[in-house]
């Protein structure tokens, strides 16, 4: 296999641990709800509210403005009315204080050895920028949603990656836990990598991690990844 010189990463899920942070913030709030629960509600409301923006039915919102949106909902859902601006505030970034799994530090690390390495996410610059700093992600560059106007899967999240740094779509390889992020990609031309996330959606939800057609690498996790791509 021909070597990549960009890896780009997806973040929510394949270097961050979404539900174990939520869920432990929720819980550490002492809301009188279950955690796991309000996680997972909260993930659930990511896509539809990505596709409002993507249909034209909101104009360009950042992801921590969708994220609110879904916030202020869910409270409501949940029957949680006691929370003032600044407790809700303080709980909507959350997500900017998501925890890396084990591997990733180290994995991106030794990524970063040898290749260029970035985010590509959904998440905006500042969630991402916050992120990194106190999660400790190494990253060469931070590539976010924002910079392309445009949520992925929109094929000009990963053509942009490849125009940022000047190399030809099969030059970057898209990482992510997410098989229909990594389709999409492919359909732009990126080779991929699947990363196992087992517990991405917590203990009680166990993910089939199972290795699908297609990709370039399938990996256990970041550590792993490096082993298969040399470093």
């Amino acid at each position: 296999m021909k070597l990549p010189q960009v890896l780009a990463f997806d973040v929510f899920g394949t270097v961050v641990d979404w539900h174990g942070s939520i869920a432990r913030e929720v819980d550490a709030m002492g809301l009188g709800v279950d955690g796991d629960e309000f996680a997972l509600a909260w993930r659930a409301g990511y896509q539809p509210a990505m596709q409002r923006v993507r249909s034209g039915e909101l104009g360009w919102t950042l992801i921590d403005d969708l994220h609110r949106m879904i916030l202020d909902d869910l409270l409501r859902r949940f029957g949680i009315h006691h929370l003032d601006e600044a407790a809700r505030q303080h709980l909507n970034r959350a997500w900017h204080r998501l925890d890396p799994w084990p591997d990733s530090v180290a994995g991106l690390t030794r990524l970063k050895s040898r290749y260029m390495i970035c985010s590509l996410s959904n998440g905006n610059l500042g969630l991402l920028a916050a992120m990194a700093k106190r999660a400790g992600l190494p990253w060469d560059c931070i590539l976010s949603a924002e910079v392309f106007r445009a949520y992925k899967p929109d094929p000009a999240t990963y053509l942009g990656v490849a125009k940022v740094f000047g190399v030809a779509p099969q030059e970057v390889m898209l990482v992510a836990a997410h098989h229909d992020d990594l389709a999409a990609a492919r359909a732009c031309g990126l080779r991929t990598a699947y990363v196992e996330r087992p517990l991405e959606f917590g203990p009680r939800h166990p993910k089939d991690v199972s290795p699908q057609p297609g990709c370039d690498v399938h990996a256990t996790d970041l550590v792993a990844l490096a082993d298969l791509l040399r470093c």
